[in-house]
């Protein structure tokens, strides 16, 4: 059975027998996707709540985790053309970024014109509508970013594995900031966050996992609101967070419950690549990453393990494993 990836950029459908990714739209594709989308992610101009409205609340503690932003070419005319936050992820050392290969793969024809950025801002959504207020280009508005601190660039890096299969999706990557001459430690102050030893989720019992404290950070949309049409998912571009509960574990993923009535929250479209922590032995980790949910997110949250041998031999050219 294949991993059914989130719907294309430019053209949101949503699958019928499977849970989409939780990455984004640009916003600059949003009235042409509303004509057709069975489900529409709007993103508004004004900064709103993510994560979800329910049992959700600002994060500016979280200063490991930030937005990924793209620029790329959206018309295919070979010139980058779009810039936009899409994505969530965490700092995991100084100089490198973790978050899903879906975040990271297929964005322009010419994957050459694709550049990544990162921001640890707690709004990235008011920085980018006051950078489009100036009537700038996207390669104007990245710079704009760059030059006001608000931005570093980095290199997108994703598992060479990663193939979408259900079993194990390899929905891993990073932002690689080693060798660059500005880096995300430059520019803002955090603590990295720390990853789990190898296979440590799987020496836990349920009982175990079920006891834990379980925390996802995003900056991505609100949970579908219905409206009289097409089923909307607005906010975004702020960062959140959300307690969860354990649902369940296999050999790539955690699945956690974001129950309203349980008091939890959750994650939504944007949080794909956000860190979700676990606190064992008074010690937070980050267990895995944002990469999948329901719908209309109210119910579950699917995120991919960093202590599998699969993530962690990825991750080892960059970070420095427990």
């Amino acid at each position: 059975m294949m991993f059914q990836p989130f719907p294309t950029r430019s053209e949101y459908q949503a699958p019928r027998e499977s849970i989409p990714m939780r990455s984004d739209m640009t916003r600059r594709s949003i009235m042409a996707a509303l004509a057709t989308a069975t489900v529409a992610i709007g993103l508004l101009a004004t900064p709103a709540g993510a994560i979800n409205t329910y049992n959700g609340s600002p994060a500016p503690e979280r200063t490991e985790t930030g937005a990924l932003l793209v620029l790329w070419d959206s018309n295919g005319d070979g010139a980058d053309d779009s810039f936009d936050w899409h994505c969530s992820g965490a700092m995991i050392d100084r100089d490198t970024f973790l978050t899903a290969s879906h975040c990271i793969a297929d964005w322009s024809s010419d994957p050459s014109l694709d550049r990544f950025y990162v921001s640890l801002d707690q709004d990235v959504q008011g920085e980018l509508d006051r950078a489009a207020a100036l009537g700038l280009s996207g390669t104007a508005e990245a710079q704009y970013f760059l030059a006001h601190g608000q931005a570093v660039e980095g290199r997108g890096v994703v598992d060479p594995a990663y193939q979408q299969a259900q079993s194990d999706p390899h929905d891993i990557a990073v932002v690689d900031f080693a060798g660059r001459p500005v880096t995300p430690a430059d520019r803002w102050t955090f603590t990295p966050a720390q990853l789990p030893t190898a296979g440590q989720l799987s020496a836990l019992s349920s009982s175990e996992l079920n006891a834990a404290s379980w925390l996802t950070v995003g900056y991505g949309t609100q949970e579908a609101q219905n409206g009289g049409g097409p089923q909307t998912h607005p906010g975004g571009g702020t960062r959140l967070e959300a307690s969860l509960g354990f649902n369940s574990l296999n050999p790539s993923w955690v699945r956690l419950s974001m129950i309203e009535s349980q008091s939890y929250g959750g994650a939504c479209y944007g949080d794909s690549g956000g860190p979700n922590f676990v606190t064992l032995n008074g010690t937070m980790l980050l267990a895995g990453d944002t990469v999948t949910g329901d719908t209309p997110c109210y119910a579950t949250n699917v995120v991919y393990r960093t202590d599998t041998a699969s993530a962690r031999g990825f991750l080892a050219p960059f970070v420095q494993l427990p």
